[in-house]
């Protein structure tokens, strides 16, 4: 701990003045005190530092300025470090707009990829790097239209609005296509080279995600995905940053209503020129798509497979109508036949079939009867009903033959299962035949 000694000091007094005549003392002056100062703080430090290097303010800032710079550029190095183009730094701050905002802050791998945290490191870096104080105190050209290039840069970049204007027409991000050159050059390529170009266009879309062109093994339905979502494109790709500047004096109001009128129809042309810029690209991309021309393959696959496939049926149907009919004729002929030779028995079979039909008839009705009519327990008479009214409706819908073979079944059976279960099968029977309708008799469901 240093310690040190503070005297108060008199005032110098005018020739021929003293202390003792001309003064009368108002209280005894102090006495010399000595007080603890402690040696610290950044003052102290930077005090101590030009001590022992022997360096004068000047040198002492001029050292340390150049320090400071030297370890923000190795702190951003891994970040954002990119050669600088002597061209660049020649640029005029009058042209800032044709210069690469980007670019003059060391951020063209990034582009509209960057953050804010990247374009305030690039902006101190470059600061630092290109200041005019600077330049002035290593003896180098004091030019600043660079530095001013920086600020303007920065002051765009800054910008929400202002950055995406100028990323609407950032020409250094965008894919130019590949020919079909170089997409033939190599199985795969298509895919390889026109991913890139879609995921530069998308920056544009106002809906995010934007789906990927993919590969060769892509889906069908991410394939449709895809285009569909580029030919409805919402894009919110602005033109404002080519606007030509209008006159900021209120005396030529003319004037600077004629220039916005100029740069509204400029927008609007350059937003038409730019869907069709796309609508292009897709339709070139399209063309190009080996997996659409396999969709379109396998869907006319397809589509002629049904078309024989019917073909086929239709066919095979009129085959079956050209046999069937042959067959009808066949039995109309045999049944001609038939009927000639059992026409001299006539009546007696005639009778002997009516009187065979009652008595099948009679079987039947006898049977559901028999059956309890169908129901377990003592029948109602609801229940006797139906079922009566079923089974004449059966008979009336029988043919003779069908109903003797129905009396046939019927004989010998017992019991209401055995006889229900009969008539169950051959309501089914005519069913399937298109002779009832499924569930028709209530009775014997």
């Amino acid at each position: 701990m240093a310690t040190i000694q503070i005297k108060a000091a008199l005032p110098s007094l005018p020739d021929g003045w003293s202390a003792e005549k001309d003064f009368k003392p108002i209280g005894s002056l102090s006495q010399p005190t000595s007080r603890a100062i402690e040696p610290v703080g950044p003052h102290f430090l930077a005090h101590a530092r030009r001590k022992r290097h022997k360096r004068t303010f000047s040198e002492d800032e001029r050292i340390q300025a150049s320090q400071t710079v030297k370890q923000t550029e190795e702190e951003d190095a891994g970040e954002i470090s990119e050669p600088e183009d002597p061209m660049m730094l020649q640029r005029e701050a009058k042209d800032w707009k044709q210069q690469d905002h980007y670019a003059v802050l060391g951020l063209s791998k990034y582009r509209w990829r960057a953050t804010e945290e990247q374009i305030k490191k690039a902006h101190r870096k470059k600061v630092l790097k290109h200041h005019p104080d600077k330049k002035a105190a290593s003896g180098k050209d004091e030019n600043d239209n660079f530095f001013k290039c920086i600020q303007r840069a920065t002051d765009i970049l800054q910008d929400p609005v202002k950055r995406r204007q100028f990323d609407s027409v950032d020409e250094a991000a965008e894919k130019e296509p590949p020919s079909k050159k170089d997409i033939q050059k190599k199985a795969g390529n298509f895919y390889k080279l026109m991913g890139p170009v879609f995921e530069a266009e998308g920056r544009f879309s106002k809906k995010q995600p934007v789906p990927q062109l993919g590969g060769a093994d892509a889906t069908k339905e991410e394939v449709e995905e895809f285009y569909n979502f580029w030919y409805s494109f919402d894009s919110w790709r602005t033109f404002e940053y080519l606007d030509e500047d209008v006159p900021d004096d209120n005396e030529n109001r003319d004037q600077k209503r004629h220039v916005e009128r100029k740069n509204n129809n400029a927008r609007k042309k350059r937003k038409v020129e730019d869907t069709q810029r796309l609508r292009q690209l897709l339709d070139s991309t399209m063309a190009q798509d080996e997996r659409i021309k396999k969709f379109r393959q396998e869907g006319n696959k397809q589509k002629n497979a049904k078309k024989i496939e019917k073909e086929n049926a239709e066919k095979a149907a009129k085959e079956e109508a050209e046999r069937k009919k042959a067959e009808d004729e066949r039995l109309a002929k045999e049944k001609e036949v038939a009927d000639k030779a059992a026409k001299e028995e006539g009546k007696k079979a005639k009778d002997a079939a009516k009187n065979a039909a009652k008595k099948n008839k009679r079987v039947i009705r006898g049977a559901a009867k028999d059956g309890n009519y169908f129901v377990d327990g003592t029948a109602g008479a609801k229940d006797i009903d139906a079922a009566l009214k079923d089974t004449d409706d059966i008979i009336a819908k029988l043919d003779n033959e069908e109903i003797a073979a129905l009396s046939a079944k019927l004989q010998g059976k017992t019991g209401k299962d055995a006889i229900k279960g009969v008539f169950q099968e051959e309501a089914k029977r005519m069913a399937e035949g298109g002779k009832a309708k499924e569930g028709e008799y209530k009775s014997l469901n």
